[in-house]
């Protein structure tokens, strides 16, 4: 079992940046790969960046990308959102997840491990 827990949304002007933090539990966060997935008022959840067991790959969404850097520290099994440049449009909840992963790559399938999520609102 892992548990994931969200912190570090807030309210920020356009422009600005916010660093999330997911902190993880569980005995084997360095075989999962970890993800960042964003829901907005009336929609639906989208992926919005992802990371491999030792961080060697990354992927991010069109709409994040060159703004938006994951990144994990399996030392103190969190994983990390850095945004810069932050858009009206990326106001949503934020929410951390986990994935399973035989080997160090992005999966292609469901995340079965999810964090309750945190508010990301950017002012216009």
């Amino acid at each position: 079992q892992v548990q994931l827990v969200e912190s570090g949304g807030g309210l920020v002007q356009a422009g600005g940046s916010l660093r999330l933090s997911c902190a993880t539990s569980g005995r084997t966060f360095s075989r999962y790969a970890m993800g960042w997935f964003r829901q907005a008022p009336g929609k639906e959840r989208d992926f919005v960046a992802a990371i491999s067991w030792s961080g060697s790959s990354t992927s991010y969404a069109d709409s994040v990308e060159g703004r938006f850097t994951i990144s994990r520290d399996n030392a103190k099994n969190t994983v990390y959102l850095q945004m810069n440049s932050l858009k009206p449009e990326d106001t949503a909840v934020y929410y951390c997840a986990a994935s399973y992963s035989n080997y160090d790559d992005i999966p292609g399938g469901k995340y079965p491990y999810w964090g309750q999520g945190t508010q990301v609102t950017v002012s216009s």
